[in-house]
């Protein structure tokens, strides 16, 4: 997949935060040596984040974000404010831009404090250099130097340091970055593997959806072959093989019907089973499903969505989903609906989250979801795994993964 084509999900999302005038703004524009941001002396000229997906070597594709000042005022300033920590939650690698001539301020402590509760990596660009009136000389940096919190002075003026700062971001960036694969663990190099590829009024026209895509090419980067088939031409597929597929990866909203297709010992799974694994929360995921069964009349489930689309009529989020979790319970159950970047601030109200595979979150925000969650007491299911569940297939639909062999 080319630079350009990456989706936000597979990036490492880069963020520059600081107060108003720091000169975030144009210290995005040097670190991305071209224009993102608009640039001027006027308070507040940032109101909304901006982002650009860049390659930044030796890291590949990134998505470099600007956002609103840390100290805004007013109620439309409060609104930034909170643009701003939406960021936050997606953020891999956080660059705290400082006006040099003035040094840290409370807001700039508050979003320091902020960063290491979230346990994320930061820099501290000292920016204006070129107007500090202090002796600048250039860094010499030894590898035990290469850390979070390191305070840097640059100028985005005069381009002093903006490599340097770049080198930091990019070898912090590679420390985060883990080697994962989506199947690469459970196939074996010349396997034939089937995927379950349903075409309704929900699929998107002329395309596969971001985890179909991702799945044929880790198959192809393992020596994997695999054969797509939509569940309506499963027997014909099944029958075509000379021997049984390794694997079968299918859809979850036909999980039912391909379980009925598919021979017991047959391993089969999910795209959203094998995505909430690759984000780091099948196991959460799989503790989260059983508090389903205890479910009453009148219980607030929020179902969740990490992309926008329109709905239509049989989409699984809104109406699948919804229907089988009534009709598996018997109870009269108040659903929620969330999408894209909208995730309730309070979750309290609910007592259960079932969460797409998250294929559009990059694993920050995914995880920011799930921690979210862990911490207002509330389980939290995916998609896959509450589908499986509903059906009796669950053990099957995990066994084949290391974590859950003996299960």
């Amino acid at each position: 997949m080319s630079m350009n084509l990456t989706p936000s999900g597979e990036r490492m999302h880069i963020s520059f935060f600081g107060c108003r005038n720091a000169g975030k703004s144009s210290l995005v524009n040097a670190f991305c040596s071209q224009k993102v941001s608009i640039v001027s002396d006027v308070l507040g000229t940032t109101t909304d984040p901006v982002g650009k997906s860049m390659e930044l070597l030796p890291l590949g594709p990134v998505v470099i974000t600007d956002t609103p000042g840390i100290d805004d005022e007013g109620a439309l300033g409060n609104e930034r404010i909170k643009r701003t920590r939406e960021i936050l939650r997606k953020t891999d690698i956080a660059i705290l831009v400082v006006d040099g001539t003035k040094g840290k301020s409370a807001s700039d402590e508050a979003l320091i404090s902020l960063f290491n509760e979230r346990d994320l990596p930061y820099i501290i660009a000292l920016n204006k250099a070129d107007l500090s009136g202090k002796d600048i000389s250039d860094n010499i940096l030894t590898d035990d130097d290469y850390k979070s919190g390191l305070i840097l002075n640059v100028s985005a003026a005069n381009g002093f340091n903006i490599d340097l700062l770049k080198e930091i971001t990019a070898r912090l960036t590679l420390r985060e970055q883990k080697e994962n694969s989506i199947i690469g663990d459970i196939v074996t190099e010349g396997d034939t593997i089937i995927l379950v590829v349903p075409i309704d009024k929900a699929a998107p026209k002329g395309r596969l959806i971001l985890p179909q895509q991702q799945v044929i090419r880790d198959a192809l980067d393992h020596g994997v072959m695999p054969l797509v088939s939509r569940d309506s031409e499963l027997k014909k597929a099944l029958s075509a093989l000379s021997a049984p597929p390794s694997l079968v990866i299918t859809d979850s909203q036909v999980f039912k019907t391909v379980s009925r297709i598919i021979p017991d010992d047959i391993p089969l799974t999910s795209f959203s089973i094998l995505m909430a694994r690759y984000k780091g929360n099948l196991t959460p995921s799989v503790n989260g499903v059983f508090a389903i069964d205890s479910l009453e009349d009148d219980d607030c489930i929020l179902i969740s969505e990490g992309c926008s689309h329109h709905r239509q009529c049989g989409d699984i989020g809104s109406v699948k989903l919804p229907a089988l979790l009534k009709k598996y319970t018997g109870k009269n159950l108040n659903i929620r609906l969330s999408s894209g970047q909208e995730y309730p601030e309070d979750l309290s109200e609910f007592k259960l989250i079932i969460h797409c595979g998250a294929c559009m979150l990059n694993p920050a925000e995914a995880n920011f979801r799930y921690k979210k969650a862990e911490a207002a007491g509330v389980p939290i299911t995916n998609y896959g795994i509450a589908i499986s569940y509903m059906n009796g297939i669950l053990k099957r639909c995990i066994n084949m993964l290391p974590e859950f062999k003996n299960v």
